[in-house]
């Protein structure tokens, strides 16, 4: 499988069809092809008009009720922030850093990274980016000491695969385990959050058991496909313990 067919744009309730079909143009002028729609109702791709030669794209495009379903079968997801006044809770990469982080991924064999843009006019919620592994934002002027708060969903899109293709990566470990995929993640989050409450943390402890700031505790760990089982086995026998044996 070639690295184009291992990255996903992901758009999480992006709403008007245009700005859609702006994002399937840049990806078919780059050479990607899967787009995937996150939206609680359905967007009429059909009325695309702006993806002048993208129309696979478009009629390709999956649509998905929630971000962990979409990006399940990826190994790496990336959300894309404006930054803005968000205090963030994840590391943040300039495009040029994270275009090359991303190619090494995408260099693994097993690799698949999703790519989330967010709502044209909120970006990604913190649930939403609870998701990610890590933000990229794309460097912009400042103009009287402000940086412009975003840009257009189309041209954001464009410059990331811009930047993916001009400097694709070159550091693909061979023999490096397979990184877990954000399904088997979500798995071993709610049996964490199952053994928290077995064991009573989540009664004491209130403040640290929200499921967003679980979620980005358990991506830091940065876990191999391997080690999902036995980190699964660990909380199996806590849970044990904890019920009573």
């Amino acid at each position: 499988m070639e690295q184009s067919d291992r990255l996903v744009v992901v758009l999480v309730r992006a709403r008007n069809p245009n700005n859609i079909g702006a994002v399937a143009r840049a990806m078919h002028d780059f050479g990607f092809r899967h787009l995937r729609v996150v939206n609680d109702y359905t967007v009429p791709l059909e009325t695309a008009r702006s993806a002048v030669d993208a129309s696979a794209v478009v009629a390709n495009a999956s649509k998905w009720d929630s971000v962990a379903s979409a990006v399940a079968d990826c190994t790496l997801v990336v959300g894309t922030s404006a930054v803005g006044e968000r205090a963030l809770e994840h590391p943040l990469h300039a495009l040029p850093e994270a275009a090359e982080a991303i190619g090494a991924e995408l260099s693994s064999e097993s690799g698949r990274v999703a790519l989330l843009f967010g709502s044209e006019k909120t970006g990604l919620s913190n649930e939403e980016l609870s998701h990610c592994h890590w933000l990229l934002t794309i460097p912009m002027e400042q103009h009287e000491g402000i940086r412009h708060p975003s840009m257009n969903l189309g041209q954001a899109v464009a410059v990331c695969l811009y930047e993916l293709v001009r400097s694709p990566g070159e550091h693909g470990a061979k023999g490096v385990s397979r990184a877990a995929e954000a399904g088997e993640v979500e798995r071993l989050l709610a049996s964490f959050t199952e053994m928290l409450e077995a064991t009573g943390y989540t009664r004491r402890h209130p403040a640290n058991c929200d499921e967003a700031q679980i979620r980005r505790l358990v991506l830091r760990m940065g876990l191999a496909a391997s080690d999902v089982p036995v980190w699964m086995g660990i909380v199996r026998q806590v849970l044990w313990k904890a019920r009573g044996g």
